[in-house]
């Protein structure tokens, strides 16, 4: 692995290039771009992705997202979807640009909100040639009907008023606000995915400096306009794959972007698995188990 980075439009972003074993640079590799979680950075659960992906002999990128982590961006901690989709189109522009990486054999991997903005980011940036998820979720519906999907329209027109009154101060000169990504740790009246997700992130587990949990208030005003399943249905040409836990609260994600894909398409569920359960562990090696096949076979 090597820390590069790599232009995006005026920022610079910061990545992980995994190369496998008996690299060489004479040769051309198929390559996969692999995109964090909400709130994650490259050194966690997309970065084991992508260092097992490479162990299989694919060429991978993991990346932290503009405005977070270590690439550049300002104001920190923004949290918006497009901007997302915006960074993995500079993420192939750079590989494009690396003379081991065949440009015809470029896939992505999205993980939870990562993998929403990689299915968005795929449906016009058609140098990409298949994708997968782990545990996807459509951050604009979550963001409208709550991570369980059944959050009321009051409640997110109450977020919003929320937003446009912390706007207002900031235009005024007010501090900005942050809100978490996941709740504390032993927060019982959280859904069991987002306790599972405080034990990853605020825990040695998988905590992280550049991922102190935190967005600013005012991202959720993206979030909840963002369409990111919108047009998959014509779209979304290229082979899926989504990898989910039947015990993930997230679930309806991946089922309803199975149901609504228009190419070559595969949902493949882990028994008995949560949404969390997928971003390390076990867990994650019995995601590789579809993943592998399936990069190998549309790669």
């Amino acid at each position: 692995m090597k820390s590069v980075q790599f232009p995006n439009g005026a920022l610079q972003m910061a990545g992980n290039l995994y190369l496998p074993a008996g690299f060489d640079a004479a040769k051309t590799y198929a390559t996969i771009v692999v995109v964090h979680p909400g709130g994650g950075v490259k050194e966690q659960t997309a970065g084991l992705y992508a260092k097992r992906l490479a162990e299989q002999g694919f060429v991978t990128l993991a990346f932290d997202a503009s405005h977070q982590g270590a690439s550049e961006g300002l104001p920190r901690f923004l949290d918006d979807p497009m901007k997302r989709v915006g960074d993995i189109y500079s993420a192939v522009d750079y590989l494009t640009t690396l003379p081991y990486v065949d440009a015809k054999r470029i896939g992505a991997l999205g993980i939870c909100a990562g993998s929403g903005a990689t299915v968005k980011a795929a449906m016009t940036e058609r140098r990409i040639k298949a994708l997968a998820t782990v545990s996807a979720v459509d951050v604009g519906a979550a963001s409208r009907k709550g991570w369980d999907g059944k959050a009321t329209t009051s409640s997110q027109l109450a977020t919003l008023e929320a937003v446009a009154q912390q706007r207002t101060a900031e235009a005024a000169g007010a501090a900005p606000v942050y809100v978490p990504y996941v709740p504390n740790v032993g927060d019982r009246t959280a859904p069991r995915d987002l306790q599972e997700a405080a034990d990853y992130y605020l825990t040695p587990r998988g905590q992280h400096p550049n991922a102190p949990n935190k967005m600013l208030l005012t991202s959720a005003g993206y979030g909840a306009v963002f369409n990111t399943f919108d047009q998959a249905e014509t779209l979304l040409t290229q082979p899926l794959l989504l990898v989910a836990g039947t015990a993930a609260g997230s679930l309806w994600h991946s089922q309803e972007l199975y149901a609504k894909a228009a190419g070559p398409k595969e949902l493949a569920l882990i028994a008995g698995a949560t949404h969390m359960d997928l971003y390390d562990g076990k867990g994650s090696e019995r995601a590789m188990d579809h993943l592998t096949p399936f990069f190998k076979r549309t790669l």
